[in-house]
């Protein structure tokens, strides 16, 4: 398995992130974080663990620049900025297309909060190139406009819990003309901090990108 630092190249600057690639990957997943987040989300990067361990590539990256993110840790200006960080999640899907070890790869994305926002912006602007979008704990009502443009299969991954973006997902899946599943982790909270919650998003998430559209699994039958 091979991991490097990676710069990619936005809006005459670059964007630090961190690429993973198992032998043999066979697509690579993009992370988006969450507002006021970063590369370093733990919960995205456990999610990475997991889909790293079932042969995925892993690209987990800040979708600010370091003067952008100066600014923004002050005024919170950039973060809810979804036109923005759509661009960002595009430019780092052109490179992912321009790399030697990355350039015949399908692409899936994975974003949470916020960041399931500027995927489903960026599927839509990239449809050619992205293969599948998973949003944890998502605001797709964010994506409006560019829902209905959507091609890729889309997994929503939403706490029982977490009621009020429950529904704010069952509303946006409305507009999606592509294959979706809304998945609900019976239990969990916004964060997915609950024992066990987490775990059932990476297996979720891995099932979807390495089967894309496919149906859930039905549960094993009692004894």
């Amino acid at each position: 398995m091979t991991s490097q630092a990676v710069s990619i190249p936005a809006d005459g600057s670059a964007i630090a992130g961190d690429l993973v690639l198992p032998p043999e990957a066979g697509e690579v997943v993009l992370f988006a974080h969450g507002s006021g987040s970063s590369r370093h989300s733990p919960r995205n990067r456990a999610v990475a663990a997991a889909l790293q361990d079932a042969g995925l590539g892993t690209l987990l990256m800040d979708l600010l620049t370091a003067s952008e993110e100066q600014v923004d840790v002050v005024t919170a200006q950039h973060r809810f900025d979804i036109g923005l960080l759509g661009r960002r999640l595009v430019s780092a899907i052109d490179w992912l297309g321009a790399q030697p070890a990355t350039a015949r790869l399908p692409v899936g994305l994975f974003g949470a909060s916020t960041g399931a926002a500027a995927a489903l912006v960026a599927a839509a602007d990239r449809p050619g190139a992205v293969r599948s979008v998973v949003s944890r704990g998502g605001r797709p009502d964010l994506a409006t406009g560019a829902l209905s443009r959507v091609r890729a299969p889309v997994l929503l991954i939403v706490g029982g819990e977490d009621r009020q973006v429950l529904e704010m997902n069952r509303e946006a899946a409305a507009q999606l003309t592509a294959p979706y599943r809304l998945h609900v982790v019976p239990g969990a909270t916004h964060l997915f901090e609950e024992p066990g919650a987490l775990e059932a998003v990476a297996a979720a998430a891995r099932d979807w990108f390495l089967r894309p559209g496919a149906p859930e699994e039905p549960p094993p039958p009692g004894p």
